[in-house]
């Protein structure tokens, strides 16, 4: 589960801004807190957020389960809960993973890097709505209609996509190293 302090310890902290003549005080924009660490640095980081979206795939795992034991009735507001709350860590996790891979394609000018960030990205997209079709598959209303042959596709197409995750993780890592 995505815990308050590693949703605390990735989140983007803000700049104040200084008061206008009309004493307004300027809207805060966010400070990019990577701008100037050095590309080890942003690599484990996207690193750390791979292990955030590990934990936040586990809870998903985890509440669909519980949903599949709690009926019938079934607790699908529960359910609903947990899918939320995994999609908005899922959601912070892409806008820093995507934040990354602006930083090496621009000012860094590492586009090597990038792609490998934006692969990952695409990756954990197909990844996201592979599971989630599972999950709907094995939703109670669904099971009679369950096609074995579909479903075993779609494990086979995790897999592979983990693995895909795994290999694009170790080139980033290795490719960063030849970087520095």
């Amino acid at each position: 589960m995505i815990t308050a302090k590693a949703s605390a310890d990735s989140a983007v902290p803000s700049v104040r801004g200084t008061a206008v003549a009309t004493g307004v005080p300027e809207r805060e924009e966010p400070e990019w807190p990577w701008k100037d660490a050095p590309i080890r640095a942003l690599v484990q980081r996207i690193h750390q957020l791979q292990a955030e979206r590990a934990q936040a795939f586990r809870r998903l795992e985890e509440g669909h389960l519980q949903y599949l034991r709690s009926g019938p009735p079934y607790d699908f507001p529960r359910y609903r809960s947990t899918v939320h709350e995994v999609t908005q860590a899922f959601a912070a996790a892409s806008r820093e993973v995507l934040a990354v891979e602006a930083e090496l394609s621009g000012p860094r000018g590492q586009p090597l890097l990038a792609s490998h960030v934006r692969s990952l990205q695409e990756l954990e997209q197909t990844r996201l709505a592979t599971v989630a079709l599972l999950q709907l598959m094995g939703t109670p209303e669904l099971t009679g209609q369950e096609d074995t042959l579909e479903t075993h596709q779609l494990k086979m197409k995790v897999i592979k996509t983990m693995e895909a995750i795994s290999e694009v993780l170790q080139d980033l890592r290795f490719d960063a190293e030849s970087a520095e």
